[in-house]
C-alpha cells in the first residue's frame, strides 16, 4: 500500500480507502461485509469511510463491529453527517444541534472514542456557516474529532469554510467529491481552490459505479447481481449506462491490457495521477474485489497513457463545474431557497 498526506496536515491516508456506502447493512450480509473489511486490512488499507445515513445508520454499526479488536491508532476512520437520520426537523442538516448529536451517535455506532475525519456530507444553505464551523471546532477541541472535511461542496463554499476554520484554529483538510475518468467536474474550480486552501480530495465512485470495470456492455442488460440491476441503486449508475458511454469505455480495454492492468485498476490509477487526490474510495461485496483493486496503488501512468484515455473516451466525459451538485442536491437547494 502507498500513503499520501491528507491536505496540508500531518495525517497519512492509504491511497486506496475502503467505503461501505452501498454494501454494509443493505446489499451485503454482515459476514461478507466483515470479510471484505478484513481483506482490506490484510492488504494494507488503513482508511475507512462511512456515513451516518448509509443503510439508515446500520453501515456505521457494521463497520464498527468489523474493526473491533484492531489497533485503533493504526486506522483512519472517517464518517459524515448531513442527510436525515430521523423523523424530526433537527435530525438533518448542519445545525449545531444536529452536528453534536450526530457525532455522539456515530461514535457509539463505530465503537470508538474519536473519528479521524468528520465530514459535512453536503453544504447546508439554511444554516449560517459560522454556526456549522464553530460546532465542528468544538468537537475538535473536545478530542472527539481530529480533522474536518466536506463532501460535494462548491469551490466558493470550500474557500469560505477554510477561512473560518483558520480563524477558529482547526484544520479543514479534505473534500469528498465524485471523480472518475467519466466525471471530472471538480477539475476546473474545486481542485484549484482546494490546492490553494490546503485540502486534498478523497474521491468516491472512481469506477463510475462500476461502469469503468467494463462489465456493462452497450445494447445489453446489466449482469444479474450488478449494481445497476439492484433495486433502489440503479439510479446511481443510470447516467453512465448510455450506449455511447459504454462503447467508449470498451475502448479503454486495450489500454489496460497493454499495461497489464484490469480496467478497474486502470480507472483507480487514473484518479490517483491527480496530485490533489489523496485517496480513492472502493467498495466491495467480495474480498477478491479488494485484492484486485488495491493493486492500483502506486501505479504510475505516463503522459501518453493519459492522452490515450482522453482519446478513447472523447466527448462522453462530463466536465461542467456546475454539476458539482448532484440532481438531488440541486433539488434540496431549490427547496431550501
Amino acid at each position: 500500500m502507498e500513503f499520501r498526506r491528507l491536505g496540508r496536515s500531518g495525517l497519512n491516508v492509504s491511497q486506496i480507502a475502503f467505503g461501505n456506502w452501498l454494501t454494509h447493512g443493505s446489499q451485503v450480509e454482515e459476514d461478507a461485509a466483515v470479510a471484505c473489511v478484513h481483506a482490506a486490512l490484510d492488504v494494507g488499507i488503513t482508511t475507512f469511510d462511512t456515513a451516518d445515513v448509509y443503510a439508515a445508520t446500520a453501515a456505521e454499526s457494521v463497520l464498527g463491529r468489523a474493526l473491533a479488536g484492531q489497533r485503533r491508532e493504526g486506522l483512519e476512520i472517517a464518517t459524515k453527517l448531513y442527510w436525515p437520520t430521523g423523523p424530526g426537523p433537527n435530525d438533518r442538516g448542519l445545525s449545531r444541534k444536529h452536528i453534536i448529536e450526530s457525532c455522539h451517535a456515530s461514535l457509539r455506532r463505530l465503537g470508538t472514542d474519536y473519528v479521524d475525519l468528520y465530514q459535512a456530507h453536503r453544504y447546508d444553505p439554511t444554516v449560517p456557516l459560522e454556526e456549522t464551523m464553530t460546532a465542528f471546532a468544538d468537537l475538535v477541541r473536545q478530542g472527539k474529532v481530529l480533522y474536518l472535511g466536506v463532501s460535494e461542496w462548491r469551490a466558493d463554499q470550500i474557500a469560505a469554510a477554510a477561512a473560518l476554520a483558520r480563524d477558529l484554529g482547526v484544520q479543514l483538510i479534505s473534500n469528498q467529491p465524485q471523480y472518475s475518468m467519466l466525471w471530472r467536474v471538480i477539475e476546473d474550480e474545486v481542485v484549484p481552490t482546494c490546492e490553494a486552501e490546503g485540502l486534498s480530495q478523497i474521491v468516491w465512485s472512481p469506477l463510475a459505479q462500476g461502469v469503468l470495470t467494463g462489465k456493462y456492455l452497450p445494447g445489453e442488460q446489466p449482469p444479474d447481481g450488478s449494481r445497476a440491476s439492484h433495486s433502489g441503486v440503479g439510479f446511481q449508475v443510470e447516467g453512465f449506462l448510455a450506449d455511447d458511454v459504454l462503447t467508449r469505455v470498451q475502448q479503454l480495454r486495450p489500454i489496460a491490457d497493454d499495461l497489464g492492468l484490469t480496467m478497474a485498476q486502470l480507472a483507480l490509477a487514473w484518479v490517483l495521477q491527480n496530485p490533489n487526490v489523496a485517496a480513492a474510495i472502493i467498495g466491495a461485496s467480495r474480498p477478491e474485489q479488494v485484492h484486485d483493486n488495491v493493486k492500483a496503488a502506486g501505479v504510475q501512468l505516463g503522459a501518453e497513457i493519459m492522452v490515450r484515455v482522453d482519446e478513447a473516451l472523447g466527448d462522453v466525459v462530463e466536465r461542467d463545474p456546475e454539476k458539482v451538485f448532484l440532481p438531488a442536491d440541486r433539488a434540496a437547494r431549490s427547496t431550501a431557497a
